[in-house]
This record gives structure tokens, sequence and C-alpha cells, in this order.
């Protein structure tokens, strides 16, 4: 997927003012600076623990608005309908985006519908496009990450992955495992009325956190220097990625993301998300340092040092 982003969209549609790489473009209106996102939604199966794919769908790109540290506020809609999707499906999910957008502090206000034919749409697939205010200077970029910076996590990984590999293999394990997926936006926005300068965020999707981390050392020329004890896993979930084969920190989430903040500032801004229900298990995990530029380097449990690589594939398809 990254390659197919750096070498044909971005050399087809690439703007050299905009070529920026991150979750949602930055740019100014009269009297206002604007960010806008779009994303789409293919999950399998619809529904799962923690959440479906509607308000996944809302879920998401809020918190691509968020990553810029705009406050989210208009989302588009467009379904596609596979042919002989049950009305009952369809108003359960329509009624989750509903409940999502609400509490997520956003209005739809605009959208579209495509029927297609029986066994060619698997259901149902959400396309989104979300708009929001930049009310701060902060230049939140990957471009912006400095050496010396603290990288904050909001809380355990690799949940929302487990979920729905739970639902799609029909696997049952001692504890349920529930999606992540939740509004990153109030956080984001508790960060910035307290003064923290954010220098860049991105929320932990596809690829897991060693994905993300890996994308953002490539952006920023520098070394990320993480450590394992420090990188929260619940139990549960690590019990079942073990029994799977699956790295935890390969593993998607929709409810994550990662802050580089500075190392006087990082203590503060800990606090600050420790006292949001969604960053109660927020944590410090590494570092930025010139050391190892473009890599991501973890001390594991035992004190040895090892590379972090970018996963060649994606583990768990069809997760978002």
């Amino acid at each position: 997927m990254q390659q197919l982003v750096e070498k044909m969209f971005v050399p087809a549609f690439g703007n050299p003012d905009k070529d920026v790489m991150h979750d949602a473009a930055v740019f100014d209106v009269p009297g206002e600076k604007v960010a806008m996102t779009t994303d789409s939604f293919v999950v399998h199966p619809l529904f799962f623990p923690g959440g479906d794919i509607g308000s996944l769908a809302v879920h998401g790109t809020v918190n691509d608005l968020a990553m810029s540290g705009a406050k989210p506020l208009y989302l588009s809609a467009g379904f596609i309908i596979e042919e002989g999707l049950p009305m009952e499906t369809l108003w359960r999910v329509v009624c989750s985006m509903r409940q999502a957008a609400k509490a997520s502090g956003v209005s739809i206000i605009t959208g579209d519908t495509k029927v297609v034919d029986k066994g060619k749409g698997d259901g149902l697939y959400i396309n989104t496009a979300g708009i929001g205010v930049v009310a701060h200077d902060l230049t939140i970029l990957p471009t912006s990450i400095q050496p010396g910076d603290m990288i904050l996590i909001n809380g355990d990984v690799a949940r929302h992955g487990m979920a729905i590999m739970a639902v799609r293999e029909g696997l049952e394990f001692e504890s349920h495992i529930e999606s992540d997926s939740v509004s990153l936006s109030d956080m984001i926005q508790d960060l910035i009325r307290e003064g923290i300068s954010i220098h860049c965020l991105r929320d932990v999707t596809r690829g897991g956190l060693a994905s993300v981390l890996n994308e953002l050392a490539q952006a920023s020329k520098l070394g990320m220097h993480i450590n394992e004890n420090d990188i929260p896993v619940h139990e549960d979930v690590s019990g079942a990625c073990e029994i799977l084969g699956f790295d935890p920190l390969y593993v998607a989430n929709e409810g994550k993301f990662v802050a580089f903040i500075p190392a006087d500032e990082a203590a503060k801004a800990l606090s600050v998300v420790k006292k949001n229900p969604k960053g109660r298990d927020a944590a410090i995990i590494g570092r930025v340092s010139r050391d190892n530029p473009r890599k991501v380097m973890m001390k594991n449990r035992i004190g040895a040092t090892r590379i972090v690589d970018m996963i060649s594939g994606e583990q768990l398809p069809r997760i978002c």
C-alpha cells in the first residue's frame, strides 16, 4: 500500500505545496485554516465486538482530522450497497453512525448511495470525507519531529485486530476482546488547550504501531527508539496474538495514536491524556534520536536491541 501511494498516486495527483503524507490535508481559506480528509471502509464482518462498519467510518474519519490538530465538524457518507442487503442491517449501521457522530461532536451533512449487483459488494462499503478547522499555530507534521522528542501512545495496542479476527474465524477466547474503536479528537484538543507543543500525531491503524513508526522514521529521517516493556498490551490480547502467531506491534488499532512531544513537556502531556478514560493506559514508549536514522529500534524484554522492520504485507486484510 505504501509503495502504491508513493509510486502511483503521489506522482499522479501530487501537489508540491501539500505533499506532506499526513492523515489530513491542511489548507487556508479566507479567514480560516481548514483540514480535510477522506477514507473508505470495507471491514469484514460488518459487525464486531465493540463496533461496526458505521461507527468505524465515523471514528476513522474524525481521527484522521484530529491527527492534524483539527477540530472535526462535518462528514459526508457514501454507501455502496450490495443488492439483497437486509434493510434491518443497513438501519443498524445508519443508527450506529448517527450515534458515533453525535458522540464525536460532528454532523453528517451530505452523502450518496449506490447499489451494485448481488455478489459484487460484500454487503456494504462506506466512503467518507471529513472537514474540520485548525485553531492553533502548531505545525503537526512528520517533518516537525525533532531529536529528543518522546513518543507517547494513549493506550494498549492490537485490540481491534484481535476483535475482528475472533469474529471472523469463530474463535472464543477466555476473555471477551472488544475493538478499541473510538474518537480521539477530545484527547488531542485537551493537549492543545493545555499548551503542549505537539510536533506530530499519527493514529495507529493498519499495519499497527511498528508500521506507523517506520513510516514516521522515513518521513523525519530520524531514528525511533522504543522499549518493549513500556508498550501497553492487555494480557488477553497478548495471549490471543501468541496463540494465532501475530505480533501485537503489527496488529491494527482504531482508537490509538502516537504523539511526538518535546522531552520537557512529555510528563505533562502524559498526565493530560491519562485524565481521559480513553487514555488511562497511556505510556511513554520511547524517544527520537539522530542514531539509526530512518529505522525503528526496540529494546526487548531481555535487554537486547533489534530492528523493527516495516511489515511487507497486511497480517489481517479487510480490517477497516
